[in-house]
């Protein structure tokens, strides 16, 4: 069965280039020129994954609105946004927001396409195991097969790129991440700025259930590693 990607696009022209490219590599394509309009088709049915303007029609930040509610309805979506604003505080926002990726309209189609995969890669690789799989340390719990997580038995809804970096500290206790490594391990290509932004949100999401964690301690000039 082909994915499906949502486009979320008030330019008509460009949101017909980046489908025609995305259905060239064998995914289904849903197009949207609004806010309201994407969002009542999410809740009749979730994307497998969605790109995201920021600006649509006249709502300047629609995009980052539909980022929140897309979050609502799921916490593991994958959600890219492409937009032509590339300054660090709209890129913070829309990670903050829960965002997997963001990226700028400069970017050619060939490596659009290609983060998307790797997108996809990640939710492949844990489909390829029959077995369930379940990582514990101490409170933590990480369900790879769902990829969900409970932190004292309550949920933590982490994306799918904070899911994978904290398998990956999670996974070594007391052994330092590189902000490389992290990358590597949860199969994306940002900047130190970015990782530190996903750390960020992940630490705030663990502390909204227990103002007392702190399992994840920053090794300054190094990385960051978990501590049980």
């Amino acid at each position: 069965m082909k994915r499906t990607i949502a486009i979320v696009e008030d330019e008509p022209a460009i949101r017909d280039n980046y489908a025609d490219a995305l259905r060239a590599q064998g995914y289904r394509v849903d197009l949207f020129g609004n806010r309201p309009q994407a969002l009542a088709a999410f809740r009749r049915r979730l994307p497998d994954l969605a790109v995201l303007d920021i600006g649509l029609e006249d709502e300047q930040e629609g995009g980052f609105e539909l980022c929140r509610e897309l979050r609502a309805l799921s916490p593991t979506v994958p959600i890219v946004f492409l937009t032509a604003r590339d300054s660090d505080l709209d890129a913070v926002s829309g990670l903050r927001l829960g965002a997997d990726d963001y990226l700028t309209k400069d970017i050619s189609l060939a490596h659009l396409c290609a983060r998307i995969h790797a997108l996809f890669r990640r939710l492949d690789a844990l489909q390829q195991n029959e077995q369930p799989q379940r990582l514990e340390r101490g409170p933590l719990v990480l369900d790879l097969d769902r990829l969900r997580a409970r932190w004292r038995g309550e949920p933590v809804d982490l994306t799918l790129t904070e899911f994978w970096i904290v398998h990956s500290l999670a996974r070594r206790p007391g052994h330092v991440k590189s902000r490389e490594q992290l990358m590597q391990d949860a199969r994306i290509v940002v900047d130190d700025a970015t990782i530190t932004s996903h750390i960020k949100r992940i630490r705030r999401k663990f502390l909204d259930l227990d103002p007392a964690f702190a399992a994840i301690d920053t090794v300054y000039g190094m990385g960051y590693r978990w501590c049980d």
